[in-house]
């Protein structure tokens, strides 16, 4: 359909241009089109109507529906860009933080982890047992 549309335009286009080119100027070219053409200037008396010029009126026409049909028939959807765009991951974090949404090196530990108390430099993290006789303080650090 949209084949048969569009040569049927071509056709319409290449004979419009036929018709535009057969039709006599009215006036005499670029002096006509400011009064120096008397009848045959641009809002002077304009004559009769020619069958060129009904042609090319109803030509003209056409070849404005026939772009409306092209237009139309060429549009692959409906929808919105924004439907088919992509959707991200809520849980992800941002390009170029750390955890928690937290930049690398801010200085202060992510929320949820124990904040270290004055031992020496060289005590690494114990994690917690989870038994019920674990020796752990509600922080998650050994007691003392």
């Amino acid at each position: 359909m949209l084949t048969v549309v569009a040569l049927i335009h071509i056709i319409i286009c290449l004979f419009l241009v036929g018709l535009v080119l057969l039709q006599d100027p009215k006036g005499g070219g670029a002096g006509g089109m400011f009064g120096g053409g008397g009848s045959g200037s641009l809002l002077g008396a304009t004559g009769a109507v020619t069958f060129l010029t009904r042609l090319t009126r109803y030509s003209a026409i056409l070849f404005g529906i026939t772009c409306l049909i092209l237009s139309l028939l060429s549009k692959p959807n409906i929808g919105s860009v924004i439907d088919s765009m992509p959707t991200a991951p809520a849980s992800a974090p941002a390009p170029g933080t750390g955890l928690n949404g937290a930049l690398p090196g801010a200085g202060a530990p992510p929320p949820g982890a124990a904040a270290p108390t004055g031992g020496s430099a060289n005590t690494a993290p114990v994690a917690p047992s989870g038994g019920a006789s674990s020796s752990t303080g509600t922080s998650g650090n050994p007691t003392k």
